[in-house]
């Protein structure tokens, strides 16, 4: 699908900020869930969120004697939390202006009870800086559905635009996905070389996600760092002289980010191009090949070919 320049709404990060944390913070809850019930998989593929038509979903998620399912979505289209079984169960309430963090973590834990589901998660935000548990948060109850709307759309767009780029590769690659600890979208190839472990200091997750080299992209609707929404691209671990490859568009520039380069596309200065859907896909191509190139991937061999080559 083709978006012509400035098809793609703004999202300024000042115009939603609380409820973007709002929003965060719930995603990080329903998250959890599904941290907690679903069977390992290698990298934490097993923890994520995707994107869906509605919003941001769980997919199936095992419970009881493993003979039922059940499906967590944050509808951001109709703006409700839906919980589904595959035993025909359906239950929903409203996402609104007003609903807290505490609210909304009581509410679903209630429904999730009523159906028979039962888990318990540590009951903390990760990796944000308010460090009270969930069922306290009333702070956090802002929701201003014109710019979740413009989220889910921008999200709804990039995701397709990574499933594209992800076809590519035939190498190992996870799913596009979203990791809910920094609400970013990211998608990640594998070369199939295996790192040497991190030190004892590194956390479990870095461990696991970090066992391989890896190039990765993602998309953020920015932070209290990065005042706007962007996109991102490192390689693991980086090779030596990474931050002078060339980058396309001419708008992205390599960044220090904890002693090591990433690559950084804006996404406001994406909307200004006339072809914003190519333009993404080249800067996606320019810093995979910045860091395979260097890394000493097999490039060509790990390439997918146009149907019309084979």
């Amino acid at each position: 699908m083709t978006i012509a320049k400035n098809d793609l709404p703004e999202l300024p990060l000042d115009a939603w900020e609380d409820s973007k944390m709002t929003l965060h913070l719930f995603a990080q809850i329903v998250g959890k869930i599904r941290l907690k019930m679903m069977p390992r998989k290698n990298h934490w593929w097993n923890v994520t969120l995707y994107v869906a038509p509605q919003g941001l979903t769980t997919h199936a998620i095992p419970y009881g004697d493993g003979l039922d399912t059940f499906e967590l979505t944050l509808n951001l289209v109709q703006h409700r939390l839906e919980l589904v079984t595959s035993r025909g169960e359906s239950d929903t309430f409203p996402l609104e202006s007003g609903l807290s963090v505490a609210a909304f973590h009581d509410k679903l834990f209630e429904l999730l009870r009523a159906r028979g589901i039962e888990v318990a998660i540590v009951d903390r935000p990760y990796d944000l800086p308010v460090k009270k548990p969930f069922a306290e948060i009333t702070e956090y109850a802002s929701y201003q559905p014109e710019y979740v709307e413009r989220y889910h759309r921008i999200m709804t767009w990039v995701n397709d635009v990574f499933e594209e780029f992800s076809g590519r590769f035939y190498g190992k690659t996870c799913p596009v996905h979203l990791y809910w600890h920094h609400m970013d979208l990211a998608v990640t190839r594998f070369s199939g070389k295996k790192e040497p472990p991190l030190d004892a200091g590194r956390t479990l997750a870095d461990k696991d996600a970090y066992s391989h080299e890896v190039i990765s992209f993602g998309f953020w609707a920015g932070d209290e760092n990065v005042r706007a929404p962007a996109f991102y691209s490192y390689t693991y671990q980086a090779p030596t002289g990474l931050d002078q490859e060339p980058l396309s568009p001419h708008a992205a520039a390599w960044a220090d980010v904890g002693g090591s380069p990433m690559a950084m596309l804006m996404y406001d200065d994406l909307r200004q191009e006339d072809d914003p859907r190519r333009t993404l896909l080249d800067y996606l191509e320019s810093s995979y090949q910045a860091g395979a190139k260097l890394a000493g991937w097999d490039i060509e061999g790990l390439t997918v070919p146009p149907l019309s080559a084979l």
